[in-house]
């Protein structure tokens, strides 16, 4: 199964004729049927006995049974009724999911680990469910809601492993998916073993995307997990005193107390409050109660202070033409946390997002720039470009923080994607993934390395050398690992790349694999047009950006196993494996992963602004990670990555 829950699934036979008889009085101890769009939805025991059965037309039904009580079908009524079996429920295991009037779900591990047993467990919410309810229940047990739901009708408890055993004697009909299976039976397939056998791809094809879902539940796997409604946990801390609290200083103390205990409920669960609420009771059992907000995220210290204020305004009734104080001293009080957030990801500014702190700031910044010029305070701004030394642009203090160079959002690499490294210049392997790029053949047999020239690329070789740009270092970009993705130039591009000896400007993906951005579409003189997108800035490096981008680079070598430089040819090969990196004067480092290279040649229709080079990222056996630069035969360091 594809999520591996045990689901334990409370069913109530006949909750339709049951709920009727709770809301409106109807005897289902009498033949009885809940009709909806005139056809019988639900049916009573006496009913069933007169041949009444679901599906039958209203007519057809009142002829099998002339005493038939008949009820219309009402959602409302029936999920009214059940509530109090869903809170009977929950009274003896927690986190329940309602699936519908009539039947709930919920893990298995829990209760069974609590009353000794799966059978005992189910057995205990059965005997509840009557003396609570006064409602008749089943229990089913198996590996998913959907088998569990079927378990539930017979009272099963399906072992551990054996659902998809178990689903597969059942009929189509379970499916409960009546054009499905019809078609199914016509086609040959009367069991969910039966259609489980069918190849997933050819159900989805021939039944759609509802076929594809059906096929799931008769291997057993369910398409959604169960989620369940965890009850929140109680933050609020309180403490009594044998003492009444009458003096201030003693009960600031208190406070400062549980401030710090509420403080830390709040980090053990992850959380922060906004708001807080104090309660107190005197000894005469009066009753006080206040709520503080606040903008920010309430530290230990500052519930600490709140508290001291809302006990000092308390004892000494400071107020004018206020209550008066207490007539007795506090003997409990209680702090409330409210306005719950997670406390991970919200990060307060530096001096705060609003109030005095950012005032204060704002004028010591322009008093710094008043003293040694508007350039003295810069804060960055992150626009379009290729390169990190390109991307942030420094704006000074108060000045309109837009980019200069306005770019659209930075798309991570294709999830999925699985690279291939290819060392090896006689063996050209097929790439795997969503799209593979063709690779030519390379005729077997040593290769010789041509030296490369002063510009770092090697002479032109022959098209039986040639060798497709491939990945070799895995990046980490998230939660999960995303190997970084090289593209392949186009081939007019390339032939020309290797006419002139120029490296060819290519994007670091291919645009047919980018995703489609949304763009948003505005009306002009009563005509619908769209604004122009943002431009995707080609050839820029991909995701995680670098750590700490280096004013200068630093002038490196990159040696492969034989000890001589690494140079990149005009048809973007590599003239060796990059195995040894020097930087500068430091000792030489083990090279463990590579990516590239990503060539741009930017700016070329002005000679004195024109670079061209081609970069790389690799990881080295210290556990750092850089990107590398190749440009004029030279290398240099360009950036750290974290």
């Amino acid at each position: 199964m594809a999520n591996g829950v045990r689901t334990l699934l409370v069913w109530c036979p006949d909750w339709p004729v049951v709920a009727a008889e709770i809301v409106l009085g109807v005897p289902a101890a009498e033949p009885v049927a809940v009709f909806a769009d005139n056809r019988v939805l639900a049916c009573s025991e006496a009913a069933r006995r007169e041949t009444v059965r679901r599906g039958l037309r209203r007519r057809d039904a009142q002829g099998r049974c002339s005493r038939l009580i008949v009820v219309e079908h009402d959602p409302g009524r029936d999920a009214r009724a059940f509530e109090p079996v869903v809170a009977a429920v929950e009274e003896v295991a927690a986190g329940v999911e309602v699936v519908r009037p009539g039947a709930c779900a919920l893990v298995a591990r829990g209760p069974s680990r609590y009353y000794g047993g799966e059978e005992a467990a189910a057995e205990r919410i059965v005997e509840h469910i009557a003396q609570a309810c006064a409602v008749e229940s089943q229990v089913g047990i198996a590996d998913g809601v959907f088998a569990a739901g079927i378990a539930a009708r017979s009272g099963r408890i399906i072992e551990p492993g054996g659902t998809a055993g178990f689903l597969a004697d059942m009929p189509v009909e379970a499916l409960e998916r009546p054009e499905l299976t019809d078609l199914l039976r016509r086609l040959g397939a009367k069991t969910l073993g039966e259609f489980a056998a069918l190849p997933a791809g050819d159900v989805l094809t021939r039944f759609g995307f509802d076929g594809a879902l059906a096929h799931q539940l008769a291997r057993g796997a369910d398409h959604r997990p169960l989620a369940v409604r965890r009850p929140p946990p109680d933050l609020a801390v309180s403490e009594t005193y044998d003492e009444p609290l009458d003096r201030v200083d003693t009960a600031a103390f208190a406070g400062r107390v549980l401030a710090e205990r509420l403080h830390e409920r709040l980090a053990g669960y992850g959380l922060a409050c906004t708001r807080l609420g104090v309660e107190a009771v005197t000894a005469d059992g009066q009753e006080l109660h206040r709520v503080w907000r606040h903008d920010g995220l309430l530290t230990a210290a500052a519930i600490a202070e709140r508290v001291r204020w809302q006990l000092d305004g308390w004892l000494t009734g400071a107020r004018r033409n206020g209550p008066a104080r207490p007539t007795a001293g506090l003997v409990r009080l209680s702090l409330i946390p409210d306005g719950i957030l997670a406390h991970a990801g919200l990060q307060p500014g530096l001096w705060g997002d609003a109030g005095a702190e950012r005032e204060r700031a704002h004028r010591a910044f322009s008093r710094v720039q008043g003293l040694l010029g508007p350039e003295a305070v810069v804060t960055p701004v992150a626009g379009g470009g290729r390169s990190g030394d390109d991307q942030i642009r420094l704006v000074p203090w108060g000045d309109e923080r837009s980019p200069s160079r306005p770019a659209a959002p930075h798309d991570d690499p294709i999830p999925g994607l699985v690279t291939v490294p290819v060392l090896d210049r006689a063996i050209a392997p097929d790439l795997p993934g969503p799209r593979r790029f063709p690779v030519p053949a390379v005729p077997a047999g040593p290769v010789r390395t041509r030296p490369s020239t002063g510009d770092g690329a090697a002479p032109r070789e022959s098209p039986g050398e040639r060798l497709a740009s491939v990945s070799h270092l895995r990046l980490i970009t998230g939660p999960q690992e995303v190997p970084a993705m090289q593209s392949e130039a186009p081939a007019a591009q390339s032939e020309a790349a290797a006419d002139d000896g120029a490296v060819a400007a290519s994007d670091v993906r291919p645009e047919s694999l980018e995703p489609a951005r949304p763009t948003a579409t505005v009306v002009v003189r009563g005509r619908k047009a769209r604004p122009p997108l943002l431009p995707p800035w080609p050839g820029r490096l991909p995701r995680p950006s670098p750590a700490m981008v280096l004013p200068q680079p630093i002038p490196a070598v990159v040696h492969d196993e034989t000890g001589l430089p690494v140079g990149v040819s005009a048809r973007l090969e590599l003239t060796g494996t990059p195995t040894v990196l020097t930087v500068d004067r430091s000792a030489p480092l083990p090279i463990t992963g590579w990516t590239g290279p990503w060539p741009i040649d930017e700016r070329w229709w002005v000679p004195e602004e024109a670079r061209r080079r081609a970069r790389f990222q690799m990881s080295l056996a210290d556990g750092r990670a850089v990107l590398l630069s190749l440009a004029a035969g030279q290398w240099t360091v360009e950036a750290i990555y974290d």
